[in-house]
Formats: structure tokens, sequence, C-alpha cells
């Protein structure tokens, strides 16, 4: 094979303007206002047609359910409880988690002490 000087010239030169170029180089700075946390944290708390939650308790009597939801909160006090009301069954819910996972990984820790716990995705009418 026989290489000419036209292409031997075409290599160097590449080669030295590809070792001859940097790129560029900078820093970024973010700053942001401290209530955009407070903002996540509480978009975390809003109830949205994606949200899931756990059932620990169901009955028809109310006082059975505050008493449940009670002994939940003195059990574990990490989440937030609520008794939910649909005809005729006054039900425990725990949580209102945006994703699957972070439903599951509080049920498992859950069910240790309510084996018929279950996490569910509810209707909001």
């Amino acid at each position: 094979m026989k290489i000419n000087n036209k292409t031997i010239f075409l290599i160097i030169l590449s080669l030295s303007l590809g070792l001859s170029l940097n790129a560029q180089e900078g820093e970024v700075k973010v700053s942001q206002d401290s209530d955009i946390d407070k903002l996540l944290e509480y978009k975390k708390d809003i109830k949205t047609s994606k949200t899931y939650t756990i059932q620990v308790y169901n009955s028809t009597d109310p006082d059975k359910a505050k008493r449940e939801k009670s002994n939940f909160l003195n059990s574990f006090g990490e989440w937030k409880v609520e008794i939910v009301w649909n005809t005729p069954n006054y039900k425990v819910w725990v949580g209102n988690f945006a994703t699957r996972l972070e439903a599951d990984r509080a049920w498992a820790k859950i069910r240790k002490k309510y084996m018929n716990a279950n996490v569910i995705q509810p209707r909001l009418d």
C-alpha cells in the first residue's frame, strides 16, 4: 500500500488539531429558595389520584376503628393515620405514598403487627 505525502500531511494535521482543542470548563451554582423543600413535603401530603395507602383495619363499629387508630399510632407514629367511612364500614388507612415502592416498604414494617394490612390505591371521588 502506497501512502502519499498528502495523506501523511492530513493525518498529522488532524492529530495536531485534535490534541490542541480543549473542551470548555465551567462551574454551575444552583441556589433555590428554602420554601421549595417545604412545598415538596406539602405535595407529598396532598392526595392525588395516583397515591397509595395501607388499610390496616376495617369495622362497622366506629369506636373499634378509633381504638385501632390509637393503637396504631402508639406502635407506629411515623405515618399519617385516618379513619375513612365507606358505607357501612369504617376503615383505618395509613399514609399517603406517592409510589408503590414507598407503600410496600411501609407495608413490610406494618404487616409484622397487622397481618391483614393491604396496600391499596383508593379512588378519590
